[in-house]
């Protein structure tokens, strides 16, 4: 086991995990993110970083960065708008979603499209969502090795992707909302979910939760490695957005592994070996149109990360609790032209009340200069 005390907090990881690998590039993000906050030394990555990767960080520095020095006040007080949701609110009752627009207004007529990095503030100061157009493209090494990887996962996934696409039912898998793949069937629609600690609905906490079905084939191992760079690059944001949801997705995993070995679970223990996320949950989702909605499984005060990639154009996604649109926590996004594929890494709050993680504050950054 190695651990680790690159911060206050002292974490237990096991040397084999691809976490470790995301762990240094988090170290590394955060370290040159401050330098270049502050104008503070040249920040050296570890040699354990392969050049890919540390090039990938670099460019999600620089989007960090301009993300940071470009804050947008709203009005809304997000802790205050949070306490009135119930899990009734979908976000599809849109008589209901006036009157809560009415009482936790954003502060601003219309809507704002937003389109270059930026920090969305409430009125308190707590950072409700980050915007980093580009951050996975712009030096042609770094668009081709990402975006490569993201595609050949997808790809591996397809045979799940094909048959998660349903006739009826909700409108995450209903076929309505799927377009067909613009080049020669080069993209399978569809949405399925991956996790190495995963309950099904209805039995959260009743039992020890399972590796996701879509985790359990014999290309397991083959599909984990294949995300292992998209993924240590989702963390390594996070590292700087949300430190204190970063150290307690470190927290759960460790809990996780020691669970997983005292219970003899081999399967969890096997694929936490390759998982390299602090996110306990992905969705990958290909060609869909989402409607305006809420994910009630997520946790309030922490981000989820959504990414995409794609040869699509004209896309934005609405966020209309707040009355901001991003090109491309009510949300939606709307049909695009081309074909996408987007990656959303979130946290089962249910997985850390199992390993016993207290939950996290909203998110601050000192915006002092």
């Amino acid at each position: 086991m190695n651990v680790s005390s690159t911060s206050d907090i002292e974490i237990t990881l096991w040397r084999t995990w691809a976490l470790t690998v995301t762990h240094e590039a988090c170290e590394y993000t955060e370290q040159k993110f401050n330098a270049e906050k502050t104008g503070g030394d040249p920040v050296i990555p570890s040699p354990k970083l392969d050049t890919d990767l540390v090039m990938a960080c670099d460019r999600l520095v620089d989007r960090l960065i301009k993300a940071y020095k470009n804050p947008i006040q709203t009005q809304i007080d997000i802790a205050r708008y949070s306490k009135l949701i119930s899990p009734k609110d979908t976000g599809h009752n849109e008589e209901r979603e006036e009157k809560l627009l009415e009482r936790c207004p954003p502060g601003h007529e219309g809507t704002k499209l937003v389109e270059i990095p930026a920090t969305i503030l409430d009125a308190s100061g707590a950072i409700i969502a980050w915007y980093l157009p580009d951050a996975l493209t712009d030096a042609t090494q770094i668009k081709w090795c990402l975006q490569k990887e993201i595609w050949a996962a997808s790809d591996l996934l397809a045979p799940m992707l094909e048959k998660s696409v349903k006739v009826d039912g909700n409108w995450r898998t209903n076929q309505g909302w799927f377009n067909p793949s613009s080049e020669n069937d080069a993209l399978t629609p569809g949405c399925i979910n991956l996790s190495p600690a995963w309950f099904q609905q209805g039995h959260e906490n009743q039992s020890d939760p399972e590796v996701s079905a879509s985790l359990k084939g014999a290309s397991s191992e083959k599909i984990l490695k294949a995300i292992a760079r998209p993924a240590a690059i989702a963390t390594a944001a996070l590292r700087v957005m949300h430190p204190e949801q970063y150290w307690a997705g470190l927290r759960a995993f460790t809990s996780l592994g020691e669970k997983a070995e005292s219970k003899e679970l081999p399967k969890m223990s096997e694929t936490l070996q390759y998982w390299a996320s602090v996110f306990n949950s992905l969705s990958v989702i290909c060609n869909r149109q989402t409607p305006n909605h809420r994910d009630h499984l997520s946790i309030p005060e922490c981000f989820d990360i959504l990414t995409t990639v794609g040869n699509y154009s004209n896309a934005r996604m609405s966020m209309p609790s707040l009355q901001l649109e991003f090109r491309l926590v009510r949300h939606g996004v709307h049909a695009v032209e081309g074909d996408r594929i987007a990656w959303a890494w979130y946290m089962r709050d249910s997985v850390h009340v199992y390993a016993g993680v207290p939950s996290c504050g909203w998110a601050r950054v000192n915006y002092r200069r």
